[in-house]
Parts: C-alpha cells; sequence; structure tokens
C-alpha cells in the first residue's frame, strides 16, 4: 500500500493560548503552586488578620464539614478550594491528583477522597474537550469533543443543583456523595476512554472503535453502556457523513484522512493502456488498516461502490444515487439499516457501471473484434496480408520498418472482409524483440535443446498486433490482458505460417506427382510432407476448436448475466489464463517440443525445392558415381528429416500423457498428435 501524504490541517488560532479567560483554565494556571507546600500556611500561630486562612483542623468538625462541601463543590468544577488543592504530576503521561489539608478530620478526609475521583475525570475530560477541538484531530473527534461538551453542560448543572442545595443548608457531605453516585460510573468510563485516546493519539476509525468495545466491556451497566454507545453513535455521524458521500456520491470528502479508503492520485487511468504491470484498478482506491468495527464485513463492498461510481464521473458521466433512494446511514438499531443501505447503493452503482460499459461502449462488440484479430477467428486478411508483407516479415528483427508493417496491415485490413468492421482501424502492428520462449521466460542459454539463435529471429517469429482501447473499457482489457492476447497471437501466427510453408512444400510435391518417381526420394518426402501437415494442422484444430472456440463461448454467457464490472474482470481475467493454459504456453515442457517440431517442418520446408529439384536432375542423368552420391546425399537428407521429426513427435506423447493428469484437455491434443505418429 501506498503511504499516506501528510494531511495538511489549517492552524488552531492562538486564542486559546493567548487569551486563558475564553477557557476557564486560569482558574488551574493561576494557582498553579500548591499552598499546601507553604509550612507556614498551617502554622497555629498564624494570625487571622494576616491574610492567611488557618488550618482546618482548627474548626469543629460540624464547621469542618461545610468547609468540606464548599471546597468539594469548587474541586467538581476543577477549581481549587481553600483546603482542597490539585497537584499536577509531570512525567512520561501527566496525571492529576487532588489533596487535602492533613489537618482536616479523618472521617472528612475519607469521604472527601471517595469524590476526588470523580473531580479528576472532570479536569480528564474538560481537558480533551479543550484539546480534541484542534483541527488536525479530526472530525471524529470533533464530534466526540462536542459530545462531551454537552455532557460537562448537565454535568455544571447538577453541580449548580447541589451548591443551590447547599446555600439552603440541606446538603451534607454524606448527601454529596450519594447524589454524585449516578454520574460516577459513566464519568469514569469516559474518562478511561479518554486517558487511552490521547495516550495513543487516536483519530477517526480508532475512536470509534475504542469507544464500541468499551460500550461492549460495559454490559453489565445499562446506563452506562447506553452513555458510551450515545458518544459512539455523536461521534460517528461525522465519520457517517463521509460514507454518505462515498457510497451515493463516489467522491472523498475527508479533510483530515479518517476515512478508511485511501486515494493515491499519483495512478492515473491512462495507465491501463500503456502499462502492463498498471495498479490503477487496485490501488487508485484502497483500504486502510484501520477500518471502523462495525464496517469491517461489508468494507470491500463500500471500496467497490464509490470506485464504480468514480468510474462513471471519469467518463463524463455525473450519475450518483437517486436522492429518492438515499437513506441516512446509522449504525444502531437491531434492524442493521446502514447495512441494507450500503448494499443498495452498491447494487445500483454496479448495474449502472454494468450497463454503461456493455451497452454505451459495447464490452462484448470490442472483445468479439479482439477475437476476429488476435485471436484469427476470422483470418482472412492475415492471409492478405501474410502474402504482401512476406519480405518484411523474414527480415532480422532489428532490420524491420514497423511503419512499413504497419502501412500493409492497413492495406490488407481495407481490402479484404475486414473492412466491413468499423473497429479495425484500432487494430495496430509491433515486433517484439525477443522470440516467444524467451517472452515466456522459458528459454534458458545453459539448455543444450535450445532452439533459439538470437542472431537467426526475424519478424515471423515476433511479429503481433496490437489493440487501441479507451477508457472505461481499458478497465477489462487492459495492457496486461492485452498483452496475454499477442501470445496467443504470436503462438497461432507462426503456426500459421508453418502451415503455409508446408503448403507450399505440399504443392511442389503435387506438381510433379505425374513423373514416375518410383525407385527415388520423392516419394518418401511427400509421405514426410503430409505427415508434418497434418501434425501441424491438427495442432491448429485443438487450438482453435479444443482452445479458444469453447472458452470464448462460456466467457460470452457468463458477462450476459454478470452485475458487477469486478466479476466481468473476473470472468475475462479467467478466459485468458484458462486460453493461455490451454495454448501450453504455460507449459514449458510441451511447449518447447512444439517449438522444435515447428522447427524441423521449416527447415524441411525451406530444403523441398532443392530436394525435389534434385531428386528430378538425378532421374533424368545417367546413374554415373557422380550422380549416385547425390542421390545419396538427397536420400539421407529426407531420411534425416524424418529420423528427426519422428523422434520428436514420439517423444511429445510421454510428456503430453504426463501433463493430461494434471492438465486433462492436453488429452485431446495427445490423441490428435498421436494420431498423426501412427499414421
Amino acid at each position: 500500500m501506498e503511504p499516506m501524504t501528510p494531511i495538511s490541517c489549517p492552524t488552531t488560532p492562538r486564542w486559546n493560548q493567548d487569551r486563558p479567560f475564553l477557557t476557564g483554565r486560569f482558574h488551574q494556571e493561576t494557582r498553579a503552586s500548591s499552598r499546601f507546600d507553604d509550612s507556614k500556611r498551617f502554622t497555629p500561630d498564624s494570625s487571622s488578620n494576616s491574610g492567611v486562612d488557618q488550618a482546618i483542623g482548627c474548626y469543629d468538625t460540624p464547621v469542618q464539614e461545610l468547609i468540606v462541601i464548599d471546597d468539594l463543590l469548587s474541586a467538581m468544577v476543577g477549581i481549587e478550594g481553600r483546603y482542597i488543592s490539585i497537584k499536577r504530576f509531570h512525567g512520561k503521561e501527566e496525571s492529576i491528583a487532588f489533596q487535602v489539608d492533613p489537618s482536616m478530620d479523618l472521617a472528612l478526609q475519607e469521604l472527601a477522597k471517595r469524590i476526588f475521583p470523580l473531580c479528576e475525570c472532570f479536569l480528564l475530560i474538560d481537558q480533551f474537550v479543550e484539546s480534541s477541538s484542534q483541527f488536525k484531530n479530526g472530525l471524529v473527534n470533533h464530534a466526540f469533543a462536542a459530545a462531551l461538551r454537552a455532557l460537562l453542560l448537565d454535568y455544571q448543572a447538577m453541580v449548580a443543583q447541589l451548591e443551590h442545595q447547599f446555600r439552603l443548608g440541606r446538603l451534607s457531605l454524606q448527601g454529596l456523595w450519594f447524589y454524585c453516585q449516578p454520574m460516577m460510573g459513566s464519568m469514569r468510563a469516559l474518562a478511561a476512554v479518554i486517558h487511552q485516546a490521547s495516550a495513543k493519539n487516536f483519530v477517526g476509525s480508532a475512536v470509534l472503535n475504542l469507544l464500541q468495545s468499551q460500550a461492549k466491556a460495559m454490559a453489565g451497566d445499562n446506563s452506562v453502556r447506553s452513555l458510551l454507545e450515545k458518544m459512539t453513535e455523536c461521534a460517528s455521524n461525522a465519520y457517517l457523513s463521509i460514507l454518505e458521500r462515498w457510497v451515493y456520491e463516489g467522491i472523498i470528502d475527508d479533510p483530515y484522512g479518517e476515512f478508511f479508503i485511501a486515494e493515491n492520485r499519483s495512478l492515473k487511468k491512462e495507465s491501463l493502456s500503456q502499462d502492463s504491470t498498471a495498479k490503477y484498478w487496485s490501488q487508485r482506491y484502497s483500504l486502510k488498516e484501520t477500518i471502523p468495527g462495525f464496517l469491517a464485513n461489508i468494507a470491500a463492498t463500500i471500496l467497490t461502490t464509490g470506485k464504480y461510481l468514480n468510474v462513471m464521473r471519469e467518463c463524463g458521466h455525473n450519475v450518483q444515487v437517486p436522492i429518492s433512494e438515499r437513506s441516512k446511514l446509522t449504525i444502531f438499531g437491531s434492524n442493521h439499516h446502514y447495512l441494507e443501505c450500503i448494499k443498495a447503493a452498491h447494487e445500483f452503482a454496479s448495474k449502472e457501471l454494468v450497463s454503461l460499459i456493455k451497452d454505451k461502449y459495447d464490452l462484448i462488440g470490442r472483445l468479439r473484434s479482439i477475437k476476429h484479430y488476435l485471436l484469427l477467428d476470422q483470418g482472412d486478411f492475415l492471409v492478405h496480408f501474410m502474402d504482401i508483407a512476406r519480405d518484411e516479415l523474414n527480415k532480422k528483427v532489428h532490420g524491420i520498418s514497423v511503419e512499413k508493417l504497419q502501412s500493409l496491415l492497413d492495406l490488407a485490413l481495407r481490402t479484404t472482409a475486414a473492412a466491413a468492421d468499423p473497429r479495425h482501424e484500432d487494430l495496430t502492428c509491433c515486433v517484439d524483440r525477443a522470440s516467444l520462449l524467451t517472452t515466456l521466460g522459458m528459454h534458458k542459454d545453459s539448455d543444450s535443446n535450445s532452439i533459439e539463435d538470437p542472431v537467426s529471429i526475424t519478424g515471423l517469429e515476433t511479429f503481433s498486433l496490437s489493440y487501441k482501447v479507451q477508457w472505461p473499457l481499458s478497465i477489462v482489457i487492459s495492457k496486461k490482458a492485452l498483452s496475454k492476447y499477442q501470445l496467443i497471437f504470436r503462438f497461432l501466427f507462426h503456426c500459421k505460417h508453418v502451415e503455409r510453408q508446408l503448403c507450399g512444400a505440399w504443392q511442389i510435391h503435387q506438381g510433379i506427382r505425374s513423373m514416375n518417381s518410383n525407385g527415388t526420394a520423392i516419394r518418401r518426402s511427400s509421405l514426410l510432407c503430409r505427415s508434418m501437415l497434418k501434425f501441424i494442422s491438427s495442432l491448429l484444430h485443438y487450438l482453435t476448436f479444443e482452445v479458444l472456440e469453447p472458452n470464448w463461448h462460456v466467457m460470452h454467457d457468463r458477462l450476459q448475466s454478470t452485475k458487477s464490472v469486478d466479476e466481468v474482470i473476473q470472468h475475462h481475467d479467467f478466459f485468458l489464463d484458462k486460453c493461455l493454459r490451454g495454448c501450453l504456453l504455460l507449459l514449458p515442457d510441451v511447449l518447447k517440443k512444439m517449438e522444435k517440431l515447428k522447427s524441423v517442418c521449416l527447415q524441411y520446408a525451406a530444403a523441398t525445392q532443392w530436394l525435389i529439384s534434385s531428386s528430378i536432375d538425378i532421374n533424368s542423368q545417367s546413374h554415373s558415381q557422380k550422380t549416385m552420391i547425390r542421390d545419396a546425399t538427397v536420400t539421407e537428407s529426407i531420411f534425416n528429416f524424418e529420423r528427426e521429426f519422428n523422434s520428436e513427435l514420439q517423444s511429445l506423447g510421454p510428456v503430453l500423457s504426463k501433463g493430461s493428469q494434471a492438465e486433462p484437455y492436453l488429452t485431446h491434443l495427445s490423441q490428435w498428435i498421436l494420431g498423426v505418429s501412427k499414421e
């Protein structure tokens, strides 16, 4: 996954620091030094007229209780009292503790200390509200802080009511403890959440997951659990607003980088048709590691929903889920309404995009056109092209003019039935610099049976066709997919070339049928040519009718019922991978044998003219010693071709039989090939 780029956040105004009276922190900051650190503070000899309060132990217990209640009411809103102070500990983690005058009655001290946790929780929550309101903390923390601020208002109202009761003389220390009980559990639970969130700098999804886990942990306390669920709901509202825009409009409106879907703007859609390793579709939008727990099971659906809407937008179609079908996303309730909303949005986006690609951009028509040209479904243009481009294709790789090949290809397309196809203009030609085996990574220099001589590679081994595919069809027919088509085309094209050469050799034999060839090598050569032609024809028949056609029809039928573009991509990739394997391009042992057999066939076809003409000359001359030597040479050459061809063909049988155990479709090829060798 690409690293996330830092999110630029607005700077927080300095008025919180420059004007502390706006926040209430001045009550604590102006009295930061504890009065209890001054030993003179509590000396019995201190005069009451000196302006310094006497130690609380100097008073009677009932008076002490009244003083303690007054101080506790101040401490509950974060303000030091006369005999209760705030102690701050600075270290790895800052903490707050309340302290009492040690001269206070022990019973009152114990009662006061029971309420101190509530006071500490208030300070912690209040500090979190202030710090989380900064821009850099994100929308979820902002919403959570707003919910906490509302809770603190209720809490402060409760303190004000207690203070009113105290002024009326109706509040005792035990009564204060009693009235604080309902808020004690809630404040402690929230303080625990805030402490963990602050320590780990949680934002976005992490805050929501923390709140949810704490709510589940408090299942035994209904009031606290309900409060935490309410806080989760409030904090998630901002997050769900981001989610709504994504699943309904395909837009990431995430100013602080909190959403669980990341966008990599460096990946462009044009890369799909230019780079065979392009990762636009899989990584333009991707899932982050921090996903809210309530969305974890449906995160992939959410990701694809927005991706589909984005594709349509980049096609110039401002498609979004209709207002009538939208619904406010909520995460609570036993009916899981948000799941239904997301699934409905996904179905809409999937249906619209598939309809757009199939109907407006005619995906099936494009795939059929590619099948016509790159899988040689309609090869009349290819025959004409191979005739007019023979000289250029016979050149070495470095001497070939791609521009000339392109002009010859255009001529062949315009003068054959392909001219009726408006898509033929998208067809282009290209020439690779390596043989098919090298391209597939199957050629090794250390291979003693290597049939590749880099110096002798011609355009016939490296010529290929390409096809221009525009957005959004490039999602399905990407550069990577086209490269698979090209591998199949190169294998078929070379097989067609071998067949044409053998057909030429067969025609030479047929031209001399009327001659008396008994006792010469011509008849044996004719039988060899027939066997070779039968082999290459069987191979082409297998490739076309046993592999390409059946798999194409399976893919075509599946595409008719697809409901999403990802399914279309899956079916198309499955078709190509199955064709690659069926065409032997993923089976090194079998493919090397086939290339060796084709090489023998081409060598024989190239030598046929010399063999036949030599045999005819020998028959027309007297059987001198010189002609007998020449006859023996011709006969030996034919025997060598026959021996090598039959040897390679027979050795192919065990390889196919072994491979057919793992790849059953090889059984059909084995039957065809072994049928040739048995004739």
